[in-house]
Order: structure tokens, then sequence, then C-alpha cells
């Protein structure tokens, strides 16, 4: 059996998912997991973990890219704020169960840009147009050559223990009790 490398294997990926790919091993090294079409490692940085993957998603915004790299960092979300931020982001992803938030961009750096304005917006430090408009200058000024402070790294320190596991609906009463009537309904139907 041979061990995947993937350094190796990205080398057959399209283009727009293995140079993004490649900037990922160039900073931490070979991921902890590959298989032919994902790479992960693991607690690197400041993430939990940060993925590359063959697949590849067009992105618009602030400008037309390819979304390959997702950073991913332990931290809940409140709910009411869920809605804002997808609207702010599209490839920001929260994971309310498992206590995840995730940005999924072509690199580190913009996913640690939306991952700190996403923080800006559940703090009420920013609304949804100002995140997003602060998106834009960041990414702007990151091709002036300028200091990009939510580029470089978070603007928080991610949470631990976020998971949310909602609130139980159904009592073993009430599972007994389905359970009965399902039996009941086959001797029946017999």
């Amino acid at each position: 059996m041979s061990v995947l490398i993937g350094s190796e294997i990205i080398k057959n990926w399209p283009e727009d998912a293995c140079e993004p790919a490649q900037l990922v091993i160039d900073k931490y090294g070979e991921p902890n997991e590959v298989t032919e079409t994902l790479l992960t490692w693991h607690k690197v940085g400041p993430w939990k973990r940060i993925t590359a993957s063959r697949k590849v998603h067009l992105h618009n915004f602030p400008v037309p890219h390819w979304d390959a790299v997702e950073s991913v960092i332990d931290y809940r979300v409140p709910v009411e704020f869920i809605t804002p931020i997808i609207e702010f982001d599209g490839s920001v992803t929260i994971k309310r169960t498992a206590g995840e938030a995730s940005a999924q961009c072509h690199d580190e750096e913009a996913n640690s840009l939306a991952l700190s304005l996403m923080h800006d917006i559940v703090t009420g430090k920013k609304s949804i147009q100002e995140a997003r408009d602060y998106y834009a200058k960041e990414f702007l000024d990151y091709r002036r050559k300028l200091p990009t402070p939510y580029m470089k790294e978070l603007n928080f320190q991610p949470q631990s223990d976020c998971g949310d596991p909602d609130q139980r609906l159904l009592s073993e009463a009430d599972l007994e009790r389905a359970r009965k009537e399902g039996l009941r309904s086959i001797g029946t139907s017999a």
C-alpha cells in the first residue's frame, strides 16, 4: 500500500486548486490527511483545521476568484447572527452543532479576513454592509502593498467548547409510544 503525499497528489489537480493547496503546503508542510481530492491539516496556525480541495467554487465577492482552501475555527455563533453572516459572505459557513465557523477562499489570508469580519458582525462592531465594504478595502490595500491587519491574523481568539447540541424535543415516552404505534400498524396490515 502506498502512502499518499499531498504535494504529489495536487500535481494532478486543476491549477485553480493546485496553486492554493501549494501555498498551504509551503507554509505548514505536508498535510495530516490526504485523499485524491482533499488535503487536511489539523491544529496549524490559529486553525482547528485547514482543508484544500480539488473541487473549487466560483465566488464573485469582492472579485471573481476560486474558493479552494477552507480554514476552520471553534466559534459559537448566536442563532440570530447566522443569516447576517451568510448575507455578509456566502463562503463563511457556520456549523452550529459542532460549534465551528469556517471561511473558504483562495488562501488563508482571505479566510482570516472573512472570519475576523464575521466576528465584528457578531460583536456589533460592524454591520453587514460595513463588513463587506471593509473586506473590499482590505482586499485593495493588499494589492496596494498597504497594511492589511485582518488578513495578517484573526482579530480575536478562537473559542473552545463551542458546540450547541440544541434542545431535546421528544421524550423517551414519545419515542416508546411511537414504537408501539408502529408495531400495531405492522400487526394490523398483515
